[in-house]
């Protein structure tokens, strides 16, 4: 069974403005939640169970997906506290035994599971990343990427007009997350301490890159631009 986790807690300040009254995931795009448009991408790449990890305006996505969409089981890690990208990810994760897929929730990136899947196996990675080409390194976190695949470092190497970023898609075997100096409860950030710490202890990181539609509604502008981007 292929788990999915989405990480959908967050507060979504910068999208406030035009979406006041909702969780981020759960923006309006052509009458239907973000997160609904997410799901049913990844529902028809093979993805058989979804772990909701949650926090604010919470109720209004429970209340929407409840315990099963499409036929496919729905469970929530719920944060009482905002435990960040990196707490939240460690919460949904915990008790998976095989690799899973993460997602962000605010994020939407066309790529092919099967093939993340085969790239994961083949390069027997630990933590495989979903990357895409872009210019701006600032907003999105730019890697070192080799010719094979493997993460040399997690900054963008210098020089070029386009760096090889994290596109909020992730395929993790749980044995990455083992050993992470984690305090529950304590929040925590996935790129600037969780990832950090995966790469202090030995972990083998690899990036695939995928040239499928990209599209992040954590600015307004860009959420007013998903309609055109989203299958």
């Amino acid at each position: 069974m292929t788990t999915a986790i989405v990480l959908a807690g967050g507060l979504g300040t910068r999208l406030r403005d035009a979406v006041p009254d909702l969780p981020k995931p759960m923006a309006s795009v052509r009458g239907r939640p973000f997160l609904s448009h997410l799901m049913d991408y990844w529902i028809n790449q093979g993805v058989e169970r979804f772990v909701l990890s949650v926090g604010h305006m919470r109720e209004r996505i429970i209340d929407h997906f409840g315990d099963d969409y499409r036929g496919v089981p729905v469970a929530y890690a719920i944060e009482e506290q905002p435990l960040g990208t990196g707490g939240g990810l460690l919460m949904g994760a915990s008790g998976l035994s095989a690799p899973f897929l993460v997602l962000n929730g605010d994020t939407f990136f066309e790529v092919e599971l099967s093939a993340l899947t085969d790239w994961h196996r083949r390069q027997r990675s630990d933590w495989t990343f979903a990357l895409f080409r872009t210019a701006d390194t600032q907003r999105y976190m730019g890697m070192d990427v080799a010719a094979g695949g493997a993460i040399r470092s997690l900054t963008p190497r210098a020089g070029g007009p386009e760096q090889l970023a994290n596109g909020g898609v992730y395929l993790i075997d749980p044995a990455a997350l083992r050993a992470i100096p984690y305090v529950a409860g304590v929040k925590l950030s996935l790129e600037y301490e969780l990832l950090p710490a995966v790469v202090e202890r030995g972990r083998k990181l690899f990036g695939m890159e995928s040239r499928g539609r990209f599209i992040d509604i954590g600015i307004p502008d860009d959420y007013r631009r998903a309609e055109t981007v989203l299958p």
